[in-house]
């Protein structure tokens, strides 16, 4: 490996240059730009599959959580259900609403709101559920101050649940 010298203010001793030579940092970044250019649409772009069967875990529902059902009704309508109770839109996010104030209430304020008991959105929908239906009931319970909405599914007929 060589170093590079120049010459000096006295004239008459060499010393070494101070400088950093950036050309093999640039030459690097430059290929990995141009890798990253080229696989990022490969890993953007979606092709059209069958997703496997989900293996999930026992729901753990704690009493301040809602549960709700949703599924697509007669005429491209949605049926909305919490516990057993029917619900249009308006319903749904009063009661979601009073649920949550209630819930602050009973922890004693919103700063006493911890992630063990902030209540959780379970919904359930029917495979022929249309997206909007699902989707307007996620955008509601999010619009009423609900963090978390999960999904629940049902594992495939024969397997096991295997817990972490």
């Amino acid at each position: 490996m060589a170093m590079s010298v120049g010459p000096s203010d006295s004239g008459d001793e060499d010393v070494p240059m101070s400088d950093i030579n950036t050309t093999p940092l640039v030459d690097v970044m430059l290929v990995l730009l141009i890798i990253f250019l080229i696989t990022i649409p490969v890993v953007v772009q979606s092709v059209p599959i069958t997703l496997p069967e989900v293996q999930n875990e026992p729901t753990i529902t704690k009493k301040e959580n809602v549960s709700l059902t949703v599924r697509g009704g007669p005429g491209g309508t949605c049926e909305v259900y919490w516990n057993l109770t029917p619900m249009n839109n308006e319903q749904l996010l009063d009661r979601a609403v009073k649920a949550l104030e209630d819930q602050i209430k009973a922890v004693g304020g919103v700063e006493n709101i911890t992630d063990e008991n902030m209540p959780e959105v379970h919904i359930r929908g029917d495979v022929n559920t249309p997206y909007k239906c699902i989707g307007g009931t996620v955008f509601t319970m999010q619009r009423a101050g609900f963090a978390r909405v999960g999904f629940i599914s049902q594992p495939p007929p024969g397997s096991t649940v295997k817990r972490l």
